[in-house]
């Protein structure tokens, strides 16, 4: 795999063990996010990355027992995590294949909603992703996309030591192409890359208290990324511990004060030709 082609939070297991907890604790938003999108009988949907489960649950009800659900995910882990779990969970009309977000091999044109959960906010060169995104619709399709902007992602008393990796997880991110903000970008996005219209947004934040499961989640982000901070000598070994050390003692604290990431839900529809050029709307 190209390192400057990687996962920003890597492939580790223990990452994939949190993206299955993730797609509990993120399945009312995502249900909410696509009963907001009309779709055809039996419609034909895709989840980009969608890792050991993703949405695929979700969209398995929304596609009905006739409609079909393709999931992509580069991480042949991951892959072969989901199908155990489709497996058990008996979704018979959902399959998952290994492919790269922006070359799926998937036909063009043929699907009527496309999504993504929380890639564009990890990965370089995101607008390819959106791009291959729109070319898998139909005319009248819809792409919906949820991602994170780590403008309101904050400490209250603040910590050197969160301040400290925050800046360190700033630093290889850009080094590697990849945009920690991208959240406020999605609705200008989808005009301008994927060209669709009746564009909508909806904006989501979140204080995690002592007891909620997503309260150390800059701890899990910096464990997933310590290796490779060290190998680009971006700080060695034992700084990178003794910061986790402080971090995960400050957010045990009950009075400290934990702000999740502003998260933008955003979805379009992709042009019939009878469309014109009407103007989208935000």
């Amino acid at each position: 795999m190209d390192k400057a082609d990687e996962y920003i939070l890597g492939y580790r297991r223990q990452e994939q063990i949190r993206l299955q907890a993730q797609a509990r604790q993120l399945a009312g938003e995502s249900r909410w996010l696509f009963e907001q999108i009309p779709l055809p009988e039996n419609p034909r949907i895709v989840e980009i990355g969608c890792g050991p489960q993703g949405c695929l649950e979700i969209l398995s009800n929304r596609a009905g027992p006739s409609g079909r659900v393709v999931g992509v995910d580069r991480s042949e882990e991951a892959v072969a995590l989901a199908k155990e779990w489709i497996s058990a969970s008996k979704l018979a009309n959902v399959e998952v294949r290994v492919k790269d977000a922006r070359n799926t091999e998937l036909p063009r044109a043929s699907f009527d909603l496309v999504t993504a959960r929380l890639v564009l906010v990890n990965v370089p060169e995101p607008e390819q992703i959106v791009a291959e995104a729109a070319a898998l619709l139909k005319p009248g399709g819809w792409l919906a996309l949820h991602e994170a902007d780590y403008v309101s992602f904050l400490c209250d008393p603040p910590c050197a030591a969160w301040d400290a990796l925050m800046e360190l997880f700033r630093r290889y991110a850009v080094h590697n192409g990849i945009d920690p903000y991208i959240g406020r970008r999605m609705p200008r996005m989808l005009r301008e890359v994927a060209r669709l219209v009746d564009i909508a947004v909806r904006p989501i934040v979140h204080v995690y208290p002592i007891d909620h499961e997503r309260r150390f989640i800059a701890v899990d982000f910096a464990e997933n990324v310590a290796d490779r901070l060290v190998d680009q000598k971006l700080v060695s070994g034992r700084d990178v511990s003794s910061l986790l050390a402080s971090l995960r003692n400050h957010l045990s604290d009950p009075d400290t004060l934990v702000i999740s990431h502003l998260f933008f839900q955003a979805w379009g529809r992709k042009r019939h030709a009878a469309d014109g050029f009407g103007q989208a709307q935000e």
